[in-house]
């Protein structure tokens, strides 16, 4: 299962993101905003969709501006390993090597065609398994 979740800066983007799944017969659980004028604070949605990540052992998305304090409140959840991703590349090694189950976008930062090609890099590539980054992995987890 995939969650979405997005502050009042992430809303248009999470919007598009949420129209693009749905054409494409994804499911997903929308956690909001759904409010582009409320500034809401991005923890309630980062708490929301990481432990639903974590519960349901599922995959997120959640955006703000930068992406970067998504990604921090995210994180604070055991067993969330959330990533700021800009381009293809870096969710793919972040994936990849660092299997991570949340990807934080920035919406101040890239557009809605770049953000949609990081979504479908993130929700088709898979961790790698190799013993170096599980290994790694079960460092972060101590």
């Amino acid at each position: 299962m995939l969650y979405l979740g997005a502050d009042h800066a992430g809303f248009d983007l999470k919007e598009f993101i949420a129209h693009k799944l749905a054409s494409r017969g994804i499911t997903f659980e929308d956690f909001g905003t759904f409010n582009p004028d409320q500034n809401d604070s991005f923890t309630a949605y980062a708490r929301q969709v990481a432990k639903a990540v974590v519960r349901k052992d599922g995959r997120g998305i959640l955006i703000c501006g930068t992406g970067v304090g998504m990604g921090i409140a995210a994180n604070r959840y055991k067993g969330i390993r959330a990533g700021v991703a800009w381009n293809d590349e870096v969710v793919r090694r972040a994936r990849e090597e660092d299997d991570i189950n949340i990807l934080c976008l920035p919406s101040r930062i890239i557009s809605e065609e770049q953000a949609w090609s990081i979504v479908s890099a993130f929700l088709s590539t898979t961790f790698t398994h190799l013993d170096r980054y599980k290994r790694r992995l079960a460092q972060i987890d101590k």
